[in-house]
């Protein structure tokens, strides 16, 4: 039985693992699918060994970036991404990474853009923020990042971005896990009131379904997109990348 999985920290909640088994199941492979949820990223080596035999991963916060090192080598898009959510294992054991977030997320944002979505707000400036980054450049979509604290790159500090300038940003993304459940409370400090209906809300997370972003952006007018869609586009994705390694 050839095995797959989920490298991350605190992933109990993995949509991979349930995703993954099911689909196994339903269609009578002969693979499992695993969470391994590392303290440190360091903790990755031990996994792969022959007595393992495990032949490709997923990768998921915190470690889309600190992974590359521990990596043979990176597809180009990877490489220009500067982020990994998808490895496989070739036959002389060869460790290579892909970015399959930046393919879910054009194929889930896509219905949803209209003409006068021209510029995003990118919250938060993890690994999953710069697959975002990378398609909203090759959308057409201009884009500048909100972040905690002030840092090369950083347009906006959430204490600093006003609800006037969301009159420039049509777009709003979450790519930080602000209302993962079970904090489903929770949510990024902006100014929900500068939200309109010309506003698109999109949300990384996918549990709950309709996290309190999505609820305050809704309750202005807003279209709303959780990452449900997105994350089987890049599982999918993932998929025909390792079974072009089996």
């Amino acid at each position: 039985m050839n095995r797959l999985g989920l490298i991350g920290k605190n992933i109990s909640y993995s949509f991979s693992r349930s995703y993954f088994t099911k689909k196994f199941e339903a269609q009578k492979l002969p693979f499992t699918y695993e969470n391994f949820d590392l303290n440190h990223v360091s903790e990755f080596k031990q996994l792969f060994t022959k007595e393992h035999n495990i032949v490709g991963f997923s990768v998921t916060i915190p470690y889309k970036e600190d992974i590359i090192p521990y990596l043979d080598s990176l597809n180009k898009k990877a490489k220009e991404i500067g982020a990994v959510n998808t490895i496989t294992v070739d036959k002389k054991g060869l460790l290579k990474g892909y970015n399959t977030d930046c393919f879910g997320f054009n194929k889930s944002i896509q219905p949803f853009l209209k003409p006068h979505h021209k510029k995003a707000l990118i919250l938060g400036t993890g690994g999953a923020s710069k697959a975002i980054a990378y398609t909203l450049k090759r959308l057409d979509i201009t884009f500048d990042y909100v972040s905690r604290t002030k840092k090369p790159g950083v347009m906006f500090t959430y204490e600093t971005l006003t609800s006037e300038m969301l009159n420039d940003y049509t777009i709003v993304i979450n790519c930080t896990p602000i209302g993962t459940h079970p904090k489903i409370d929770n949510c990024p400090d902006i100014p929900y009131e500068g939200i309109t209906n010309k506003h698109l809300l999109f949300d990384l997370i996918y549990n709950p379904t309709e996290t309190k972003f999505l609820k305050l952006g809704k309750e202005h007018g807003a279209e709303i997109c959780n990452g449900l869609k997105m994350l089987e586009y890049q599982a999918e994705k993932a998929w025909k990348i390792w079974n072009a390694t089996f």
